[in-house]
């Protein structure tokens, strides 16, 4: 029988183990909740929008720190990216969404042509564990996971969303700067869609 009782027997140890694996992803629902809670901080428009980029664009941390307002294209509505780690750079499309939480930003910093994008509160650079305690912070308001209120939940966040949009894996590759296409296949892993066209 093809699609009979499954037998436990099949279940091998290593595969209990693997489907045991913690989540490493936030959910779209998540971000949105993680934004939200954001807005609220005393720098909250600038908290929100960097939490948003961070998973519109799969961005590590030190991305977002080096975010620079000569990476916009305000006619094109785009934003070039620059991977670090050796990842390939990529220019993305920036939706009306995040040109929303942008604009403000830009303006208030007086329309530069360049220049960090986001600063401390002091004007200053931001930092890593600067970044990573916003988060943390706004994640635990939000309810999330403990678990999950790192900025890589961030990019990781971005990957599955991708894919389970029915994005193909080159592109998410090329989108999120992987060299090595195994990293990106990661994602398809735990994909909600991959099987959705299977005996139809």
């Amino acid at each position: 029988m093809i699609l009979g009782q499954p037998q436990t027997t099949f279940c091998t140890q290593y595969e209990r183990k693997d489907m045991e694996k913690p989540r490493k992803h936030l959910r779209p629902e998540e971000v949105d909740k993680i934004v939200k809670a954001a807005r609220n901080n005393r720098n909250g428009a600038r908290d929100a929008c960097l939490i948003f980029m961070m998973a519109r664009h799969g961005l590590r941390v030190s991305e977002a720190l080096s975010l620079d307002w000569d990476q916009i294209d305000w006619r094109a509505k785009q934003i070039t990216i620059n991977r670090l780690k050796n990842g390939n750079d990529a220019t993305h499309p920036l939706r009306g969404d995040e040109l929303r939480l942008l604009r403000p930003l830009w303006k208030e910093a007086g329309q530069p042509k360049r220049g960090t994008m986001f600063l401390s509160e002091l004007g200053g650079s931001f930092t890593r564990n600067g970044i990573a305690m916003m988060i943390a912070r706004a994640g635990e308001v939000a309810g999330i996971d403990p678990d999950l209120r790192h900025p890589h939940a961030l990019r990781h966040a971005c990957g599955y969303a991708l894919i389970n949009d029915g994005i193909d894996v080159r592109t998410v590759q090329d989108y999120l700067g992987h060299r090595n296409i195994q990293n990106t296949v990661e994602y398809t892993k735990l994909s909600q869609t991959k099987f959705k066209d299977v005996f139809r």
